[in-house]
């Protein structure tokens, strides 16, 4: 495994993240057990979950199922770096939501008891909340870490502009603000490019990028249809998006055959291969796919078909970050 500092901070991240949004619902909780086991013995030492996940059980959930994984073996605690997330609803209370003082403290607690440990690594952000301003944030966030009940604190679905407003507001409170962005970035969803990744880099914030494969989209969906093998990659966002690209993703696929290569592993190593990105979240359903992602990262693809991937799925305008992509 190889691992790299998180941004500017001094924290060691494995550059595989194990994502946890499948435990629940489509990974019950004795398989997961043993992802995690398999995860951490091959070198990925960040867990990430969110305290929403779990919700086709229910919400809370996965934050329970990695909790009793701890506690089988509490050394763990000090090898895994644990991340999860507050702001989305958890009830349809008026206040068991968004990015008030009020819920990011009681957000932090209850995640801490499902867990059943005294600190989270990084806590971030779900999304962005423009109904609150950056002073009460900070000022809960910076509570939580002089308890010592949150060691760092990171966004996931902010804007490039979010990220700058975040950052300039925890300067004026000389303040360390966000160490890290989670956004959603593949050969499909470029867009990042453009704002998210160079503001991120300008800040000195990690980036850990969600749904490399595209929600399965990426990871050889007409093959597994035909084989009628298709799981995730056959609903949701996937399955919308075939639709509008089916065409390129039968050259995508047609191309990873002519050079021997799984394609969710071709298009692994593209998001791990690309500027700024210091980590991809994979969410596995078997060690058989924690294992093929290693493989993308160990044993990336050959230069060519990368290259060539670049053809088949071409960046926003002419490339590169905004103002200069819209440049003709």
């Amino acid at each position: 495994m190889i691992h790299t500092r998180l941004g500017r901070t001094g924290l060691r991240v494995s550059r595989l993240v194990l994502g946890t949004v499948n435990f629940g619902g489509r990974v019950e909780e004795p398989e997961a057990h043993r992802l995690m086991d398999h995860a951490l013995a091959q070198g990925i030492n960040v867990v990430d979950t969110a305290n929403t996940y779990g919700w086709r059980v229910y919400k809370g959930h996965t934050e329970e199922v990695i909790g009793r994984w701890l506690a089988k073996q509490p050394a763990r605690r000090d090898q895994v770096v644990l991340a999860t997330k507050v702001g989305d609803p958890m009830s349809d209370g008026l206040n068991d939501q968004g990015l008030s003082a009020r819920n990011i403290v009681a957000g932090c607690e209850a995640s801490l008891r499902r867990l059943g440990t005294d600190h989270i690594d990084l806590y971030q952000m779900h999304h962005i909340d423009r109904s609150v301003g950056w002073d009460e944030v900070w000022q809960a966030m910076d509570l939580l870490v002089t308890q010592g009940k949150v060691r760092y604190v990171g966004s996931s679905n902010f804007a490039g502009w979010d990220i700058a407003s975040a950052q300039e507001a925890a300067r004026r409170r000389n303040g360390l603000g966000l160490v890290s962005e989670q956004c959603v970035y593949n050969l499909v969803t470029r867009h990042p490019e453009l704002e998210v990744i160079p503001a991120a880099a300008a800040y000195g914030l990690g980036v850990m990028v969600w749904s490399p494969l595209h929600g399965g989209l990426l990871s050889g969906v007409l093959r597994k249809m035909r084989d009628n093998d298709a799981v995730k990659s056959a609903q949701g966002r996937a399955a919308e998006a075939l639709l509008e690209h089916r065409d390129t993703i039968e050259a995508y696929e047609k191309l990873c055959a002519d050079f021997g290569t799984d394609p969710a592993q071709a298009a692994l190593a593209w998001t791990l291969s690309r500027p700024g990105v210091t980590a991809a979240v994979i969410g596995p359903r078997t060690e058989q796919h924690i294992d093929g992602a290693l493989a993308a990262l160990t044993s990336p693809p050959p230069e060519a078909l990368l290259s060539q991937l670049e053809q088949l799925f071409p960046p926003v305008g002419r490339g590169g970050p905004a103002p200069d992509a819209w440049l003709s």
